[in-house]
């Protein structure tokens, strides 16, 4: 048995040869990042320095699009130097960073998604009591939670990952998972597993059935409103729900392609889609979000008019 902490790096045998098509997924890659770095720190810049945008729904954005460039940077980097080599190995230490951060990344969405769908409900079903109860550092409050339990539960899953007894390097992804470590333990992994379930219960489960209940609630308040306030909350909502059934159906297929056995999937469309989450919901948030809500969009398009764009 060999203790993972002698463990000096891991194979990451999914990637396959593609020649000089490498330089071109090379810039396929870094071009899809700089898109999500962009346009993540315009609306960052955007909503901070505007105080007509320093309202609950604005800041919980802001917390989301600060988590986007946290989760892409502990991917896209990654990815970009393992595209141009030809031996695809990551030290421990660094495949275990990045374990942390795009679990961290995953959990923190996941909550700040729940954290809006709250203060959405708020808006619509109390909205002459939503100043008093979504107050300034009950927003302050609701992120610091959501940012500090997601790290505090990743460092845990690490710890318990590191103390695992490894018996082999091989890892069958394209960036290191936790789940595919833990499946090259030949130790017992009944603590981790039940960790697992209660970070499952804790994190996923627990939060969905809140988003069930707000949305059950919106729709009852816009069934029985008139048609101008069914709009104002299918305005507001639509964004969330789209973001959240995408990052959702991402986790789904890499929850699936971790647990069970896809070797009849092919093996592009199966990176492709284990990769969906980590790439495609960061410039998705930016865009929607960006492009929906008029307030933004009319800030945005004045700094982009003063700065000459």
């Amino acid at each position: 048995m060999v203790n993972s902490t002698q463990v000096s790096y891991f194979i990451l045998s999914v990637y396959f040869h593609t020649g000089v098509f490498k330089y071109l997924f090379f810039m396929i890659v870094m071009r899809l990042y700089v898109c999500i770095i962009g346009a993540n720190v315009l609306l960052i810049v955007v909503i901070c320095v505007n105080r007509s945008l320093h309202e609950p729904m604005y800041l919980f954005l802001c917390s989301l699009f600060v988590n986007e460039l946290y989760g892409s940077t502990g991917l896209f980097p990654f990815l970009l130097v393992q595209i141009l080599s030809d031996i695809h190995t990551v030290s421990a230490p660094l495949c275990f960073l990045q374990v942390f951060s795009v679990y961290s990344y995953v959990c923190v969405e996941y909550l700040n998604l729940t954290v809006m769908s709250y203060d959405r409900y708020l808006a619509i079903c109390y909205p002459l009591q939503y100043n008093t109860r979504m107050t300034s550092r009950r927003v302050a409050s609701l992120v610091a939670v959501s940012w500090f339990y997601s790290l505090l539960i990743c460092v845990v899953m690490i710890a318990l990952t590191v103390s695992l007894q490894l018996c082999g390097n091989i890892v069958n992804t394209v960036y290191c998972g936790n789940y595919s470590i833990v499946k090259l333990a030949c130790s017992d992994i009944t603590v981790i597993n039940i960790y697992g379930l209660f970070v499952s219960l804790c994190t996923f489960f627990v939060p969905l059935i809140l988003i069930l209940y707000t949305y059950i609630k919106i729709l009852r308040v816009c069934f029985s409103g008139c048609k101008q306030s069914r709009q104002k909350a299918v305005s507001t909502c639509t964004p969330h729900l789209v973001s959240l059934i995408n990052f959702s159906f991402g986790c789904s297929f890499e929850i699936l392609h971790n647990r069970f056995d896809m070797s009849g999937v092919p093996n592009m469309f199966r990176i492709l889609l284990s990769l969906y989450f980590l790439t495609c919901q960061p410039l998705l948030n930016a865009v929607m979000y960006g492009l929906t809500f008029s307030k933004i969009r009319v800030v945005v398009r004045n700094v982009l008019s003063e700065v000459g764009l």
